[in-house]
Order: structure tokens, then sequence, then C-alpha cells
């Protein structure tokens, strides 16, 4: 298999074009390679949120410990400048952007992402995060496919 092959394979989604949604991608990549305390990303939010920026960083650090806890197994993410996403990483961006509107369904994908029967748990999280997201003017129910 040519090297392009292997790359689209391994990536197979563009990153969206909304900045809600490429500003969470970063923040989940940089805290999955760094840590739930990554400086880089706690930056991203202050120049994205303001003043409001402790509350979306809170709960993304909450939903990155839980769903770390919860997950039967690793979670695929790419580099932070990588411009197309894993598999996984489409199907997280999906559920918090959906699950304002679609909770059941987003319910079913987290609990497919995780590996796991139940992940009511770890999508309340993911529910305050969209709010806290379209609070603040960055919803991500607008600009994700799915």
């Amino acid at each position: 298999m040519s090297a392009t092959k292997t790359l689209a394979a391994a990536l197979p989604v563009l990153q969206p074009e909304d900045a809600g949604a490429r500003l969470l991608l970063f923040g989940i990549r940089q805290m999955g390679a760094h840590g739930l305390h990554d400086a880089c990303t706690a930056h991203a939010f202050v120049t994205a949120f303001g003043r409001g920026f402790q509350r979306p960083l809170v709960l993304l650090r909450a939903l990155m410990a839980e769903m770390s806890a919860a997950s039967a197994g690793p979670i695929q993410i790419a580099p932070w400048c990588c411009p197309r996403m894993t598999g996984p990483e489409a199907t997280l961006l999906e559920v918090i952007g959906r699950i304002r509107s679609h909770p059941e369904r987003a319910r079913m994908l987290l609990a497919d992402l995780l590996g796991v029967r139940d992940a009511a748990s770890v999508a309340c999280t993911a529910h305050a995060l969209a709010n806290a997201f379209a609070d603040l003017a960055l919803p991500l129910d607008e600009g994700l496919a799915g």
C-alpha cells in the first residue's frame, strides 16, 4: 500500500472549517498528548473565550479524564498540526456537536467510541461542554459534519 493510501486510511476525515470545532479538536489533541493541564490549550481557550475561558477549559479537562477512565481501550488522536482527523476524533466531535440536538444518538456514538455499554455520565459532561461553547458564542453544532 502506498504512503498516501496509508495516510488516508489512518486519517480519513478533513478537519472542520468551524472555529469552535477546530479549537475543541486542538484542545483534545493537546490534552491527549501532553496531559490535562497543557498550557497551550489553556492559552488557546483564553485567546478564544476571554474572561469566560475557565468553564469550557475545565469541562474539556473533565471530559478527557472521564473518557480516559471509562474507555475500554485507547482512542487514537493525531498530532495537533495534522489537517486531517482520525475516525475516533471525528466521532468525538460529532458527539459533542450533536449532543444538544440529538442526545440519544450522541450517547450511542459515545458508548461505541469508548467501547462501553453505557456512557451516560461521560455524555453529561460532553453536553455541558457543548453548552459552554454555545454560551460563549462558539456553538459546535453548526460547523460539524455528520
